[in-house]
């Protein structure tokens, strides 16, 4: 069956109510994070000389930077295999990608005590240091990102330029500009897509290493040498269903049809991703034998057992159901699964897992620090609302390439 789609910009209204509640949410967030800033860290969070990090990290940069994964495995299928029938679903993860990894950098630099010095590793490297090469390779692949959105942008505007009042003498270059950036792209853009897959295995593997170091302040059920291949997995796993997730709720949201048949394929694909990340999970598992320690009723074992049960194996038995592959509504919750999965994995190992020796009191985050993660949460939803809405992202049907048949009208 032949599917005449090609990228819109969405005839919508901005504002609803979910728009309204979003934008309370944001606005509180924002708040909240003018008071850090103005007040200091320690003003609004509970971290301390103990806890450096909490769930800014955990969830805001770690999380973040797992389920943007969306962009690169898409950019894989849909440029590197040559997968043409999942090119409706590579704008819109790649929109995911570019939100997710700017808010991980906007968190990284609320979280640094000294945030002004966050430009320091860009002229004073560190060969030797883990988060090191995060920051580098999170810096390198959002730029990126956002050379790969560009094609967007200028076919939003080319031949559409019409700047107000003194700046209409600049209608012709700019529309000049538009069409060199695009004749220039699409000559270049494969080069850019190679790298953002390689950045992305660098740099979602490099955060396990930053757990690793951590030693014997992690709990054993989560400390392992190959962590950073469980962290490439678990991203990898993860990519798609992220797609399935923001594609649904799109469809849902803007009043669309859900794009079945390719989310369905997706979904199969998803079992296979997931066989293998639970493989070499319950493999270190029983190879360190620290399922002793799931024995013992606790908080890690009990999250842990959570985070394997309805993060790897409740999902990855219903994406293999046909019955699944075809249901919105199923395939929906399957994705949550996993996504959540993940996001339970990274609060894990940077949080619930995370002990260190002399601290005096367990962390729980402060009101401000989850008014923050939501902020920013209902910001990215924001923005990508906004973007959807006035540049073409989601496909759409087109009638100009459908064939004529299909709209004669019959006498």
């Amino acid at each position: 069956m032949i599917h005449y789609h090609r990228p819109q910009p969405l005839d919508r209204t901005f504002l609803t109510r979910g728009v309204v509640v979003l934008l309370l949410l944001a606005a509180n967030g924002l708040l909240w994070l003018a008071g850090r800033f103005v007040f200091g860290i320690g003003a609004v969070t509970n971290l301390n000389n103990q806890y450096p990090w909490g769930i800014w990290i955990g969830i805001d940069v770690a999380a973040g930077v797992a389920l943007a994964a969306g962009g690169f495995t898409t950019a894989a299928l849909g440029h590197v295999m040559h997968r043409e029938q999942y090119h409706a679903v590579v704008r819109p993860a790649l929109l995911t990608a570019l939100l997710g990894y700017t808010m991980v950098a906007v968190g990284v630099s609320i979280d640094i005590g000294r945030y002004y010095y966050i430009w320091h590793p860009l002229i004073m490297w560190n060969g030797s240091s883990a988060l090191f090469e995060v920051g580098m390779c999170v810096m390198i692949y959002m730029t990126v990102l956002y050379i790969e959105f560009l094609p967007v942008v200028t076919e939003r505007f080319i031949g559409r330029v019409n700047l107000p009042g003194p700046l209409s003498p600049l209608n012709g270059p700019v529309d000049r500009l538009l069409r060199f950036l695009d004749r220039t792209l699409s000559r270049t853009m494969f080069v850019f897509i190679i790298m953002g897959v390689v950045l992305s295995t660098l740099h979602q593997s490099s955060l396990g290493t930053l757990m690793v170091i951590a030693g014997a302040k992690m709990h054993p059920l989560w400390q392992t040498p190959i962590l950073p291949l469980l962290f490439l997995l678990s991203a990898i796993a993860v990519g798609f269903p992220m797609v399935i997730f923001e594609s649904l709720i799109a469809a849902r949201s803007f009043g669309l049809k859900p794009e079945m048949h390719i989310l369905g394929r997706l979904g199969r694909m998803v079992a296979t991703l997931l066989g293998i990340y639970l493989a070499f999970k319950l493999g270190d598992l029983f190879i360190r034998e620290t399922f002793v320690y799931l024995t013992r009723v606790s908080v890690e074992s009990v999250m842990y057992v959570v985070e394997v049960l309805f993060g790897i194996v409740v999902p990855m038995r219903m994406f293999l159901a046909p019955k699944v592959q075809k249901s919105p509504l199923l395939l929906f919750i399957a994705a949550t699964l996993v996504v959540g999965g993940v996001l339970l994995n990274r609060i894990n190992n940077f949080i619930i897992a995370y002990t260190p020796p002399y601290a005096t009191h367990p962390y729980f985050p402060s009101i401000g620090e989850i008014s923050v993660t939501v902020g920013f949460i209902a910001i990215l939803v924001l923005l990508y609302r906004v973007i959807v809405l006035n540049f073409p992202v989601i496909s759409l049907p087109d009638r100009r390439m459908m064939p004529a048949s299909k709209y004669s009208v019959r006498g």
